[in-house]
C-alpha cells in the first residue's frame, strides 16, 4: 500500500509500526454551527482509508476528535445566553446525523476536549519541565526555537511561516512565533483550574494530548485538510515530539485538498458555503450522491463543487442501482472486489480510478444480464460490485429502497405502463446499455456515434431526452 506523506513530499510504502494495530488520528469538527461540505471531505476521505486499512490489517484504531472548547463556541453560547455544553451537544448530534447520511462510519474513538483536560495539563507540565515551554502572565507558551524541526512539515522557513500566520504580538512572548498551550479565562469565559490559574487550553495542544491518550506517543497516520498543515499540524508535531523526548509523533501525514464552489473559494462572506444538511435534502442530493461527488476527484487534488457535479453523480449512482435491479434475485456468493479495484485504492487512495474499476464491474454485470449468463455468473458479479462499493461506502440500500427515496418507479424517465416484453421492443436493460454507450461516446467527444445511438433507439420506439439530470427516456 502506497500513501503520499506530506512530510517527505512523496508516495511511500505504508508499513505500520505494529501490523497488529494500525493507528490513525484525524482532526474533527469544532462544534458551534452546522458542518458544511468542506468539512465533509476529510470525513469521507479518511472513512474510505479506514475501510481499506481494515481490509488488510486485523485492528485499526481510528480517532477523530470533537473540539468542544473554542472561542467560537463561547461566542455562540453567549449569543444564545446558554452554557457552552448546550451548543456543543446540539451541533455534535447534528454532525453525527449529517455524517450518517453520508455513510461515514463512526471512528473507533471520538474524544472530546472537555474529557481530556487532565491529559492536556499533564502534557503542558512536561513541556515546561523539559524546557520546551514557559509560563508568562497566566499563559503557557511553546518556545518554537527549542524545536529544530519546526517548519519541516509545511516546507517553509520559520520566519516565513510566522509572517504569514498573523501571529499574536504579545510582550510576554520570548519569540514572535511562540504559540499558546494554555491561556487565562476571564470571569465571563469558560475556564478550568490549572497550575497556572483558571483558564483553557490552546487549540494545538488538545489534539496532541488526545492522540497520546488514545493511540500512544507515536501514531501511524495523521490526517486532515490541507489548511491544517500550518499552523495546526506544524505545532502539533513540534509539541508532541518535544513532549515525547524526540520520538516521532506521526509517521505518515495525509492531507486532502481544498474544496471550491463553482471555481470560487468557499467563504461565509461570499455566501457560497453549502451545509451538508442542505445538500442531502436537495432533490439531486441524498447521502450517497454527495459521497460519490466527494470521491470523484483524488483526495489530494482540489475539488470544485457544483450543481452539475451533483447531478452527474446522481446519474452514476442511479445506473449502479438500476443494474442491480436488473440482475434480480441471484444466489449467495462470497466473491469479493477484484484485485484491480483494491490496487487502485491502495495506490494512495486513488478513488477516481477505483470508481472507474467499479463501473467496469457494473458493465460486466450489465453484459451478463443482456447475454442471459448463468445465475452463478451474475451472482459473482453482483457480489463483486457490492463488495467494491462497500469499500467506497456506496450501494448501502436495495434498489427498491433507493428509487423510492426519489419517489421514482425505479426507471427514471420510463413510462411505468410500458411493457418491455412487447414483440420487437427493446428491454429496459438493453436501453440502459445503449444509454451508457451514448454517454461514453459523448465523454469521448464522439458526437456522431452518440447521435447514431440516439437515432437508432428512436427508430426502435425509444425517445431520448437530455436534461440537467442526465439522459431520460420514454417509449413512443
Amino acid at each position: 500500500m502506497q500513501l503520499h506523506n506530506t512530510l517527505s513530499g512523496r508516495k511511500e510504502a505504508f508499513v505500520p509500526l505494529n501490523p497488529e494495530r494500525v493507528t490513525m488520528y484525524v482532526c474533527g469538527p469544532t462544534v458551534y454551527s452546522f458542518a458544511h461540505i468542506g468539512n465533509a471531505r476529510p470525513a469521507v476521505v479518511f472513512d474510505v482509508l479506514a475501510r481499506v486499512l481494515r481490509r488488510r490489517y486485523p485492528r485499526v484504531d481510528y480517532t477523530r476528535n470533537i473540539t468542544d472548547i473554542d472561542d467560537k463556541i463561547n461566542a455562540a453560547a453567549a449569543k444564545e445566553g446558554v452554557e457552552i455544553g448546550v451548543i456543543t451537544r446540539r451541533y455534535t448530534d447534528i454532525y453525527h446525523e449529517d455524517l450518517d447520511a453520508l455513510g461515514v462510519l463512526r471512528p473507533t474513538y471520538e474524544p472530546k476536549v472537555t474529557e481530556h483536560l487532565a491529559h492536556i495539563i499533564s502534557m503542558v507540565e512536561r513541556l515546561i519541565a523539559n524546557g520546551s515551554a514557559y509560563a508568562a502572565q497566566g499563559h503557557v507558551l511553546f518556545n518554537v526555537t527549542s524545536y529544530a524541526g519546526y517548519g519541516e512539515l509545511s516546507k517553509r522557513d520559520r520566519r516565513e511561516l510566522i509572517a504569514g500566520a498573523r501571529v499574536e504580538v504579545a510582550p510576554y512572548k520570548k519569540d514572535a512565533g511562540d504559540f499558546v498551550l494554555w491561556k487565562p479565562s476571564t470571569d465571563d469565559q469558560p475556564g478550568w483550574p490549572s497550575p497556572w490559574g483558571r483558564g483553557r487550553p490552546g487549540w494545538h495542544i488538545e489534539c496532541s494530548a488526545m492522540a497520546e491518550a488514545l493511540l500512544g506517543e507515536t501514531i501511524d497516520i495523521h490526517g486532515g485538510g490541507h489548511d491544517l498543515i500550518f499552523p495546526h499540524h506544524e505545532n502539533e508535531r513540534a509539541q508532541s515530539t518535544a513532549a515525547h523526548d524526540g520520538k516521532v509523533f506521526a509517521r505518515y501525514w495525509l492531507h486532502n485538498g481544498f474544496l471550491t464552489m463553482d471555481a470560487e473559494k468557499m467563504s461565509k462572506s461570499l455566501g457560497n458555503v453549502k451545509k451538508i444538511r442542505e445538500l442531502v435534502e436537495n432533490e439531486n442530493g441524498r447521502g450517497e450522491v454527495v459521497r460519490l461527488a466527494l470521491l470523484s476527484a483524488h483526495y489530494r487534488q482540489p475539488l470544485d463543487w457544483s450543481e452539475s457535479l451533483l447531478s452527474s453523480s446522481r446519474v452514476r449512482i442511479n445506473k449502479l442501482y438500476r443494474t442491480l435491479e436488473d440482475a434480480g434475485d441471484v444466489p449467495e456468493s462470497n466473491a469479493v472486489a477484484p484485485d484491480s479495484f483494491l490496487a487502485a485504492l491502495e495506490d494512495d487512495l486513488n478513488t477516481p480510478l477505483a470508481l472507474s474499476e467499479l463501473f467496469q464491474i457494473r458493465d460486466s454485470l450489465q453484459q451478463a444480464i443482456l447475454s442471459q449468463a448463468s445465475a452463478q455468473v451474475r451472482a459473482t458479479l453482483v457480489a463483486q460490485l457490492r463488495d467494491a462499493a462497500s469499500l467506497l461506502g456506496l450501494l448501502r440500500q436495495t434498489p427498491d429502497a433507493w428509487f423510492k427515496s426519489f419517489q421514482l418507479s425505479g426507471k427514471a424517465g420510463a413510462n411505468p405502463t410500458a411493457s418491455s416484453s412487447l414483440e420487437g421492443a427493446l428491454t429496459e436493460a438493453e436501453i440502459e446499455a445503449a444509454l451508457a454507450a451514448r454517454s461514453a461516446a459523448k465523454a469521448a467527444k464522439n458526437y456522431a456515434e452518440a447521435d447514431r445511438i440516439r437515432d437508432g433507439l428512436k427508430a426502435r420506439g425509444v425517445l431520448i431526452e437530455d436534461s440537467k439530470d442526465g439522459q431520460r427516456w420514454r417509449r413512443l
